[in-house]
């Protein structure tokens, strides 16, 4: 009998003392709240506006009385601002920071030079660049909402070339050309929120060189040869392009991608 009593007795001490300990044992940690990992991936449009310069040379091929001299003409630069916009596509593959893709863009341009010939002055030339277009090919490397890229590929140029009469400024002879040459460019790209990203770019146009046939009426010395009528000159112009934008870009769809946990 005693036994059963203090069994009892024993049981019952137990009983109360278990919820007491498991109120002091610590309570385990929630997990870490889940946060969604900015993505890059997906279509996207946006505009871009800055500033560019073109540096032309020009070489004059003239030929005289079956004769042909290659004169130097000379290099200058011109610069004005681009205002333009561009079109794209980006993967960025879950848990990855490496970002590829392809853009086009288009700008409008307005970068004029004239300048009196060093080899007649009788004659100005006047050389305008007016719109300019990238294709290119993107490798990026993201952190977060980070973007630095480096592109690639091929560029056009519009471009207009006037000879004028120095005296009253006429407009003898003038040519237009579209140019195609390469580009390789730089930048960086902010998320600042989840569809909209502003950015920073440099672009360097290799354009070569274009043969230009100009046949100018008789003026002045006319390249340094007398002459009373037109003369046929071929203008070997090469061209490179330096620019340097602002842009802004709406990517379409969702928050960026798939929920990743970062602790």
């Amino acid at each position: 009998m005693k036994r059963c009593f203090w069994g009892t007795l024993g049981l019952s001490f137990i009983a109360m003392a278990v919820p007491a300990l498991a109120a002091d044992l610590p309570l385990k940690a929630p997990p870490p709240p889940v946060i969604p990992m900015y993505n890059w991936s997906g279509f996207y449009i946006g505009g871009n506006g800055g500033w560019a310069q073109s540096d032309d040379c020009w070489n004059i091929f003239l030929t005289v009385a079956a004769l042909t001299e290659v004169l130097p003409e000379g290099c200058h630069g011109k610069s004005g601002g681009v205002i333009g916009g561009q079109i794209g596509y980006r993967w960025q593959l879950p848990g990855n920071h490496f970002v590829w893709g392809f853009e086009a863009q288009g700008d409008w341009a307005n970068l004029n030079h004239t300048r009196i010939s060093v080899l007649d002055p009788s004659l100005t030339l006047n050389t305008k660049l007016d719109g300019l277009g990238l294709f290119t090919a993107q490798l990026g490397f993201a952190w977060d909402t980070w973007l630095v890229y480096v592109k690639g590929g091929a560029a056009v140029t519009s471009n207009r070339f006037d000879v004028l009469s120095t005296i009253g400024g006429i407009d003898l002879v003038s040519a237009s050309s579209t140019r195609w040459g390469g580009a390789l460019g730089v930048g960086f790209e902010y998320g600042f929120t989840p569809n909209w990203s502003v950015g920073l770019e440099y672009d360097h146009l290799f354009m070569g060189s274009q043969d230009l046939g100009f046949t100018i009426p008789g003026a002045g010395v006319c390249f340094l040869a007398p002459c009373a009528g037109p003369v046929g000159v071929l203008n070997r112009v090469s061209q490179d392009v330096d620019m340097v934008t602002v842009r802004f870009n709406y990517r379409f769809g969702g928050y960026g991608g798939p929920v990743v946990a970062r602790y």
